[in-house]
This record gives C-alpha cells, sequence and structure tokens, in this order.
C-alpha cells in the first residue's frame, strides 16, 4: 500500500489588524500607531516560534510535525500537538523557518516548550522572513479581548504606547 503524500507545511497563524511600531531598538503591535515611527501598516500575519533548547534567541516556526510511527501534521494539529502532547515524542521531527527565514529541521527534544513562544510578524501568508519581532502588544483590555488567546498569552501588553515606553526606557 503507498504511503500517503507529505503534505505541505502549514505554520499555525493569527491575523494581527493593526500596525508594528518602533521604539528604540524594539517593536510592538497597536491599534493605535500614534507618533512612534511605523514599522509595518495594515494587517499582519502573526506566528509562533518554538525556541531552541539552551539558546532562546533562536526560535523555530512549525509548519510540518514528523512523528516517530510516520504521521504528519499540521497547522493547529501539529501546534496542539507541540504545546500538549510533544512530551511522549522527544524523537518527532519539527519541519520550518527560523526566526530569520532559513529553513530547519529540529528534533522535539532540541526544544524548550516550557518556555513562552517567540511572537513573530510577517507581511503575508507566503513569507518565511518575518518582518518585526514584537516584543509587546499595545492595546486596551477590550481590544485584547477580540484577539487569539495565543497571541495575548505569548506577548506583554501595555493599555498605551506611553506605558510600554515608560517600561522599556527603565
Amino acid at each position: 500500500m503507498p504511503r500517503p503524500p507529505i503534505p505541505e507545511r502549514q505554520p499555525v497563524s493569527d491575523v494581527f489588524p493593526g500596525a508594528v511600531v518602533l521604539a528604540g531598538d524594539q517593536q510592538a503591535l497597536t491599534f493605535h500607531p500614534g507618533l512612534a515611527p511605523i514599522l509595518w501598516a495594515g494587517p499582519c500575519v502573526i506566528r509562533y516560534g518554538v525556541r531552541f533548547l539552551g539558546k532562546p534567541h533562536l526560535s523555530i516556526v512549525p509548519g510540518l510535525v514528523a512523528l516517530d510511527y510516520g504521521e504528519m501534521l499540521t497547522g493547529e494539529e501539529a501546534w496542539d500537538f507541540l504545546t500538549r502532547h510533544s512530551n511522549r515524542y522527544p524523537r518527532a521531527e519539527v519541519f520550518g523557518y527560523l526566526n530569520d527565514g532559513r529553513d530547519e529541521m529540529m528534533r522535539v527534544r532540541e526544544l524548550d516548550l516550557a518556555l513562552t513562544p517567540e511572537v513573530l510578524a510577517y507581511a503575508d501568508d507566503e513569507a518565511t522572513a518575518p518582518l518585526a519581532r514584537p516584543l509587546a502588544l499595545i492595546a486596551t483590555a477590550d481590544e485584547a479581548a477580540g484577539l487569539p488567546p495565543r497571541l495575548t498569552i505569548a506577548i506583554a501588553r501595555f493599555d498605551t504606547l506611553e506605558d510600554w515606553q515608560s517600561q522599556i526606557t527603565r
């Protein structure tokens, strides 16, 4: 019996309808850019990088997970496996793009799933290299309530641009 074809990579992603702004060398997602320099205006695609064990500045955006016994997972199914069940399959392979856009494959045992995923912003669904690595979300509680929980859990939230800027200048 022939094996099923390998599925196309499908990284889990969310759409953020606002802008990416700058404060010094740091970036934030916001609905109201105000006077901050704008890095990207308009909707962007948010993906999540799973950090490397012992190298948290590196991460891989999972697009395909291959389990030991041949099953292939993509999208939400792959993300659910990584965040909830991957400890049962440390030899599973994760195929995706690094946080600099390079193609990569890692084993689950080489990833630090206890760390919060890295939030990465992309221009569109086809992009492999992120346009930003936002460290904060500038949004009121009401605005944040309308965003995917995965995003609001993975990134620090501030009510105003001034609140965020005061935190990073300390």
